[in-house]
């Protein structure tokens, strides 16, 4: 069982603290993401350094490589790769729809193919949480279906109603125990009323915490936000609550303010390899010839190795260069940009003027106009 404690709300925003047998986790918080037990280009010891509390790995690629049952008998995910903090698994649904060569979804489960070696295999909600327990996991996702977007409503219905029989299935699998949980998924596409639905059933059932999943797959910002409008009040107030994939720094934002504690993306990681940076002054592409003869650094502000000790000159010049120490270097930097943005977040709860902070980060990021 995991203790969530809410400490402060402002309007919808809030300010918790979440407890787990490897640490508390500070919300609101962004987890790095470790698919396959690495936050590609960092040391874990580099990545806690930024002040991430928690990474996410993925049951999809760490059950075909090296195998959830290997990682068991080396220890443990923790140990395995060498990440004392907390943990949350994703169910591999998302990864069977969205990877999978071949796959057939049933009542029971999800049948695909290896996107690595075409081998099938068979996923169901039990296989699910038996491959996070031995993951040993501190957050378990319960399996489910993500729609595409977008979709008709029918099939959104159809495919939410069985996500929800498969949160009754995941959590009748999951071995309860201190600082241990899982937690349900909200389905249901854009459709308020099915959003609604799958609130009612999930909290019916009752999870360690919840998380809405559906979105960020090409709705846009407006969707997303006017989706959480109404899905985020029909939650417990007195359990976290989880967007998942989400997102760009305004996405994030804008969904604090919708009472969303935690959140998971690619983009910083993704983006750091790709040569673009998240700065306060707004994205950076370094691979643009304006930073060829420029010694200043990239983010006067931030405190990473990318910006204390290297110019926007040579970032510029390593990935022109396609030296890997570019993708390392901006990684770092784009974790850190996003733990800070999520410390000043959390301090402008406590000190009760998260509004006029989001108004001012919207107003200074490309001049966006404040949708809250």
């Amino acid at each position: 069982m995991l203790q969530f404690e809410l400490k402060k709300k402002e309007n919808n925003a809030r300010r918790g603290t979440l407890h787990t047998a490897h640490g508390d986790i500070q919300t609101p918080t962004f987890m790095p993401v470790g698919t396959c037990a690495t936050v590609k280009g960092m040391l874990p010891e580099n990545v806690a350094s930024t002040g991430a509390e928690i990474i996410l790995g993925n049951t999809y690629h760490l059950m075909l490589r090296p195998t959830a049952e290997r990682v068991a008998r080396l220890g443990g995910l923790h140990k395995f790769m060498n990440w004392p903090k907390p943990i949350l698994t994703d169910s591999g649904g998302f990864q069977v729809m969205s990877l999978s060569k071949i796959r057939k979804i049933t009542e029971d489960g999800c049948t695909f193919q290896s996107h690595l070696d075409g081998s099938k295999h068979h996923l169901t909600p039990e296989r699910s949480i038996e491959i996070q327990h031995l993951l040993d996991s501190n957050i378990t996702m319960v399996l489910d279906e993500c729609m595409p977007y977008p979709s008709e409503k029918k099939d959104v219905k159809k495919s939410m109603e069985r996500s929800m029989r498969w949160a009754q299935r995941s959590k009748d699998a999951f071995t309860d125990r201190d600082g241990y949980g899982i937690f349900g998924i909200v389905q249901g596409g854009v459709f308020p009323d099915l959003r609604k639905q799958s609130c009612e059933a999930l909290t019916d059932i009752g999870f360690d915490g919840y998380a809405v999943g559906g979105l960020a797959v090409g709705e846009g910002q407006k969707l997303m936000f006017e989706t959480l409008d109404v899905t985020t009040p029909l939650l417990p107030e007195n359990k976290p609550r989880y967007l998942m994939g989400v997102g760009r720094p305004s996405d994030i934002v804008g969904s604090v303010a919708r009472g969303i504690d935690m959140f998971d993306c690619v983009m910083p990681t993704r983006s750091g390899r790709n040569a673009l940076a998240f700065t306060r002054e707004g994205t950076v592409n370094l691979r643009n010839a304006c930073h060829m003869d420029d010694l200043s650094p990239l983010d006067s502000q931030c405190s990473c190795p990318a910006c204390t000790k290297y110019s926007r000159a040579y970032l510029h010049h390593l990935f022109k260069a396609g030296e890997m120490l570019g993708a390392i270097l901006l990684t770092w930097h784009n974790i850190q940009y996003y733990e800070d943005l999520m410390k000043e977040i959390r301090l402008s709860l406590e000190e009760s003027r998260f509004e006029d902070f989001a108004n001012a980060f919207f107003e200074k990021n490309a001049g966006l106009k404040r949708p809250l």
